[in-house]
């Protein structure tokens, strides 16, 4: 681990600026790289509804001697030796998982939110037992039983649709229930831009004697806040991902809350255990220590009033987006959102989602083309394109500053010549007229960290 025993007493701090003084030495290729990244998310405008800004510290804490632990198993019930400081760790993510979202168990080690949604499900379905969830043409999730994915092809899947507005109907959404008597209820999307009702989808699951999973990937940072309804206690098992919203590293977890002694559908074992055997041995081998080490910090930054106030900015930010958005002729989904997400249909303006995502890209703003209700284009080109606002408000932007990030989309997406599904062209001056403002935006807010 050290080299030519340059530190007879290490430190974290140490062993991270020495590795950083060797790989710009002996690997400055891939030192600039890292260095460009850094610098390009500093001056672009990122309205990736899908993702949130680390801050140092969960950096820091990603990315430590943590990696050199092998331990598969639970605290204090390993399978290998050495793991003294590990079983702290993550008994110490586990205590701030359930402080943050009111849970009674949570389970730190799944990689993410698809894997924690397949040890899910493979725990409570047979091979063929049914899911009903969110189409992914309306917002679902890869996860919840799209063909490209394993949940998929292992399981029977019927889906739910939204409406053409984009709202969702819960009476209808009983009676495909009624219809198709599903073993588990998926409640949780990855475009849909407004309050999800869990106490009504866990009343339908009640009716048809399914379990009900939350996917709550897009929206936990604003469940932990308290500004969109909690699942913890309505759905039988809650998942999401640590990255999204929470600011956190690449990561899942796993919440149960007032349910978490249920039977599981063996009758013997509690919904609890069976998530701990679901995920290890069940689903994956070893954890990854560094990673929730990570997440023990941005749970611990999920709980701060900074990170409320945050939270705040996203939602604001999210209303002004769109109300700006209408006001410049933009047909926005669902009459606008109680959440980060704006869903925005650019088929009106002649663009495919593809052209408008690469037009924007080219200009500094970041922002991803979807699929949207109706919508016969392919994943690949999308009617659509999907804006969040949890990055501008970890800048501190405001209500203002989001409806000038509307103004420099529009003047963009107004200025691009269309050749065809795929093709256009872009000015160069209208090109580097909205680069140079991006940048100076960038620059009057830097990114504003709770734990600064």
């Amino acid at each position: 681990m050290l080299e030519s025993g340059q530190m007879a007493n290490p430190t974290t701090r140490s062993i991270a600026e020495m590795g950083w003084s060797v790989l710009m030495r002996n690997d400055p290729g891939l030192g600039a790289l890292l260095d460009a990244e850094a610098r390009y998310q500093t001056t672009s405008l990122s309205m990736v509804a899908s993702a949130s800004v680390a801050p140092p510290s969960v950096l820091c804490a990603n990315g430590t001697v943590m990696s050199n632990v092998t331990a598969e198993g639970y605290p204090g019930a390993r399978y290998h030796p050495g793991a003294v400081h590990f079983d702290g760790i993550e008994r110490l993510a586990v205590e701030r998982a359930k402080s943050v979202f009111g849970a009674r168990y949570a389970n730190v080690q799944p990689h993410s939110c698809s894997s924690a949604n397949l040890a899910v499900m493979a725990a409570l379905l047979p091979r063929g037992g049914k899911i009903l969830a969110l189409d992914l043409d309306s917002g679902g999730h890869l996860t919840h039983g799209a063909s490209a994915s394993v949940s998929g092809k292992y399981y029977e899947v019927a889906r739910y649709d939204v409406e053409p507005d984009g709202s969702l109907d819960y009476d209808k959404v009983l009676g495909r229930a009624l219809d198709q008597r599903p073993d588990v209820i998926i409640a949780g999307a990855s475009a849909f831009p407004r309050w999800l009702d869990f106490a009504r989808f866990r009343a339908i699951a009640d009716r048809v004697g399914a379990y009900l999973l939350a996917d709550i990937s897009h929206i936990a940072g604003l469940v932990a806040a308290g500004l969109h309804p909690s699942p913890i206690d309505y759905a039988h098992i809650t998942t999401t991902s640590t990255y999204k919203q929470l600011a956190g590293p690449r990561g899942g977890l796993i919440l149960l809350g007032k349910d978490y002694r249920r039977s599981a559908p063996d009758g013997r074992t509690e919904l609890w255990k069976l998530m701990q055997s679901a995920v290890f041995p069940g689903f994956q081998g070893t954890p990854d220590p560094s990673s929730i080490a990570a997440k023990a910090r941005a749970l611990a930054v999920a709980s701060s009033d900074g990170f409320q106030s945050t939270m705040k900015r996203v939602v604001d930010g999210a209303k002004a987006l769109s109300d700006e958005l209408v006001t410049l002729g933009y047909d926005v989904l669902a009459g606008g959102t109680d959440t980060h997400m704006v869903l925005v249909d650019v088929r009106a303006s002649g663009l495919t989602g593809v052209v408008a995502e690469r037009a924007l890209e080219e200009c500094g703003i970041l922002v991803n083309r979807n699929k949207i209700p109706g919508d016969s284009l392919p994943p690949t080109l999308g009617g659509g394109l999907r804006f969040g606002t949890n990055i501008i408000a970890q800048r501190g932007m405001g209500p203002f500053e989001v409806r000038e990030c509307a103004g420099l989309v529009h003047e963009v997406l107004s200025g691009v010549k269309v050749l065809d599904s795929t093709h256009y062209e872009l000015e160069g001056t209208l090109r580097e007229s909205v680069r140079d403002r991006v940048s100076i935006l960038c620059a009057r807010f830097p990114f504003r960290f709770e734990d600064e």
